[in-house]
């Protein structure tokens, strides 16, 4: 499956939906679905222009034949984007929504119209406060203002070239219903413009916080054993490769306990995997309940687990791991299973000059292997 490569993803182009690493089609048919959407909006928007003109021509300002001739040019112009985002051929371009080339007829048929009918160019003046408007949405703040600008002066420009009246028709009542219906029309489509921006940017927000929330879950699930809560192994390694280099470069005591849990095989084998899991649980819990918040706990693999205890002491790290020890012991390990005691043994090693974090790890384990020797549920220390 072709996957967009995260340099296509430019919100600036108007692409607010973009999904870094959506697949191609499914890029195609989303964007594809918002063209048609829009082009379906400025349709119609089209046709309330179309309904205020006939309007005018009903009060006698302009001929039918202008609004005929207006029709027949925004059909055409909404015909053929529709026929070139249909094509796909703007999925290849930068501006793949048409946004500049659409606004740029658009404003060249407002003018042209504001010429050939300056009495009643309220309507074709009131379609740039929509274009401004969708701009001020879709683009980026400096081409914004450059667009808008450039809007402002062609329409400055015509009407002192051209000598054109600036005028707003009132010469009869069905004529001031016709102007009065535009500035309405006017701004209920501006209102839905803007309730349209919010509804997108709400949406958004919300998107922009469920990824985040599913960033973080990642990051944690890449650092945490997923069935324990502890470390992973890459982790915990990587935190005691950190902690030998700052406790030698500091002059300051470490030690570490491989920790194992007892006949586990068994227990998987008399209780289930799902008694076996529990076990893991809990025991992970009862160890982050009683260990300090510098210390740093990971699931080494299987039911072997490490231990890392920054600034401790040989002698204190033999304590804790016995008082832990004993916690463990005394766990009503019933309440999962009649008859399921669960009991640890730890080998202790304390970080030597000059030590690297396998020969450390070498000497826990050889402590480990003689606390299981000498009958297991015991503390050894290297």
């Amino acid at each position: 499956m072709t996957v967009i490569a995260g340099s296509l993803y430019d919100p600036a182009n108007g692409d607010f939906e973009a999904v870094d690493g959506e697949s191609l089609p499914l890029m195609r048919a989303r964007r594809l679905r918002r063209r048609r959407q829009t082009f379906i909006v400025a349709g119609a928007s089209h046709v309330i222009n179309i309904a205020l003109l006939a309007v005018f021509a009903a009060a006698g300002t302009i001929s039918i034949t202008l609004v005929m001739v207006f029709t027949c040019c925004a059909i055409a112009k909404v015909a053929a984007f529709m026929a070139v985002s249909e094509s796909g051929l703007s999925d290849r371009w930068k501006d793949h929504f048409l946004a500049a080339p659409y606004t740029a007829v658009t404003c060249a048929m407002m003018l042209g119209f504001i010429y050939a009918a300056p009495q009643v160019a309220v309507v074709f003046l009131c379609a740039f406060f929509l274009i401004a408007n969708v701009i001020a949405f879709r683009a980026e703040p400096l081409r914004g203002a450059i667009a808008c600008m450039m809007i402002s002066g062609g329409v400055i420009a015509l009407y002192l070239l051209a000598d054109l009246p600036l005028v707003a028709p009132s010469g009869n009542a069905l004529e001031r219903l016709a102007t009065l219906l535009t500035f309405a029309a006017t701004l209920a489509r501006i209102m839905f413009i803007n309730i349209f921006a919010s509804r997108v940017r709400d949406g958004l927000f919300r998107r922009s916080a469920a990824l985040e929330t599913a960033y973080k879950r990642i990051e944690e699930l890449a650092e945490v054993d997923e069935l324990t809560g502890a470390l992973n192994r890459r982790s915990i390694m990587k935190l005691l490769d950190d902690e030998i280099a700052r406790c030698q470069q500091n002059d300051l005591p470490c030690s570490i306990a491989l920790i194992d849990l007892d006949h586990f095989k068994q227990i998987n084998d008399r209780f289930g995997h799902l008694t076996g899991d529990e076990v893991l649980r809990t025991f992970a819990i009862s160890i982050f309940a009683n260990i300090r918040g510098i210390d740093k706990f990971g699931r080494f693999g299987g039911e072997e687990f490490l231990m890392l205890l920054p600034e401790t002491s040989h002698d204190s790290a033999t304590r804790m791991l016995d008082r832990l020890r004993v916690i463990v012991e005394t766990l009503d390990w019933s309440a999962f299973s009649d008859g399921l005691t669960v009991t640890i043994s730890a080998g202790v090693a304390t970080l030597r000059a000059s030590e690297t974090s396998e020969s450390l790890l070498a000497r826990a384990d050889i402590a480990l292997y003689a606390a299981k020797e000498r009958g297991r549920n015991r503390i050894a220390a290297a």
